[in-house]
């Protein structure tokens, strides 16, 4: 079986333990369920297919039943705390005591590179800035940034930039590495609508911030079809990729700037008679 850590869903971590218990001995659910102390032989079985779910002291049964001790059981619990968790904050308070776990052990979490990455709006600036500001302390790539942000908070991005090879060391200074962060369809939900808050809440605070000659901020309100919405995306992708090759061709930086492409409705679905 893989490690604890590399799974998000205890249910697939479930499933996997006794699929490997299963090929190598007549082990049944029956028996699973009596050694986590439940009276019903199916339970486990139904958790697993996602037609229940494990309480908090089932967790701890379960655990002790999977022969899990000290790290491997609190990231266990901690895990069908982040599946069952019912909003985006409690999902990621829970998943960074999973990550925290993982650290204190010296182990790794499946996409917890990714998740760090888009959590915060620090390092996607920092790898804008300081490949273009060779030779400049924390400190001072600090003070070039809009929003308030320490030394320490920029070093700690520039040496996981460094780790996880989104950035590399040149010279003095650092330049831009081709390697992509991959995190899955559990976890990067989570932290790109994070970030996605945390720009929408930057976007506000421009309003005030800058003047006009510094920002753009224009809208339109429209009633669509279906159809015509998912050629608006498709639009809005074209429109996104060419921002992207200008971007790409810049022969030089003077700010770091972030573009939000929003388009969300304003009214409930179902079509309207005109």
């Amino acid at each position: 079986m893989k490690p604890i850590t590399e799974y998000l869903d205890y249910r697939q971590f479930m499933q996997d333990y006794y699929d490997e218990k299963k090929r190598l001995s007549s082990f049944s659910w029956r028996e699973f369920a009596r050694a986590a102390g439940f009276s019903s032989p199916t339970y486990l079985k139904l958790v697993c297919e996602g037609k229940s779910r494990l309480s908090s002291a089932g967790a701890e049964n379960v655990g002790a039943a999977l022969h899990l001790a000290g790290f491997e059981l609190e990231y266990f619990k901690a895990m069908v705390n982040y599946c069952h968790a019912e909003s985006d904050m409690d999902k990621k308070k829970t998943f960074e005591l999973m990550l925290e776990l993982a650290k204190n052990c010296k182990v790794k979490v499946l996409d917890g590179e990714a998740f760090k990455y888009y959590e915060s709006w620090i390092h996607p600036v920092v790898r804008e800035l300081a490949p273009v500001m060779p030779g400049a302390t924390p400190g001072e790539i600090a003070k070039r940034c809009c929003q308030a942000v320490s030394a320490g908070e920029i070093r700690e991005s520039l040496d996981f930039m460094v780790k996880t090879g989104l950035l590399k060391k040149k010279g003095e200074g650092y330049e831009q590495a081709d390697a992509h962060l991959k995190g899955s369809s559990e976890v990067m939900p989570v932290a790109l609508r994070s970030m996605h808050r945390e720009m929408a809440q930057f976007a506000e605070e421009a309003i005030e911030k800058f003047p006009a000659s510094e920002r753009n901020f224009t809208g339109l309100t429209m009633g669509l079809s279906a159809e015509d919405y998912e050629q608006v995306l498709q639009e809005l992708e074209l429109c996104r990729k060419k921002i992207t090759q200008i971007a790409l061709k810049s022969r030089s930086v003077e700010r770091v700037y972030r573009l939000n492409l929003q388009l969300f409705p304003l009214t409930w679905g179902g079509r309207i008679n005109k």
